[in-house]
């Protein structure tokens, strides 16, 4: 009896680890963190065309969404349309924010061209900063 028990603490103290390691490198966690703290992350899993990829900005979030299509030599990401999640975030951020996140985007998919919805379209189109 001892010897279950002794195996059952130590199963205990295996899934408590195993948790506490899946809670600390979850890249999610690392995206809100980031957010509070007002710093740049880029969140994206690259391999999954379908999963929409989240950037945090100055305390601004965005999401964006990934079209897969052909470029001369293999199938790429060609479009990406990003957004912000909440619109009141945007206060104090400029064009110049806007096109470094863009940058970072290209970065990520080269081949890809970056598209905002309102308002930040609105704005881009306003100082003739919007991408080719």
């Amino acid at each position: 009896m001892a010897i279950v028990l002794r195996l059952l603490i130590l199963a205990a103290i295996i899934i408590i680890i195993y948790a506490a390691a899946k809670y600390f490198f979850n890249p999610k966690r690392k995206l809100e963190a980031a957010h509070e703290r007002r710093q740049f992350f880029f969140l994206d899993e690259k391999k999954n065309v379908r999963k929409n990829l989240f950037i945090t900005y100055k305390g601004a979030m965005f999401e964006g969404e990934k079209y897969l299509g052909t470029t001369e030599n293999a199938f790429e990401i060609v479009h990406v349309i990003v957004w912000p999640q909440r619109k009141e975030r945007l206060k104090g951020l400029s064009t110049d924010d806007f096109k470094f996140i863009e940058n970072e985007i290209q970065m990520a998919y080269p081949e890809a061209e970056v598209e905002w919805k309102s308002p930040v379209k609105e704005l881009l189109e306003e100082h003739g900063n919007q991408s080719e």
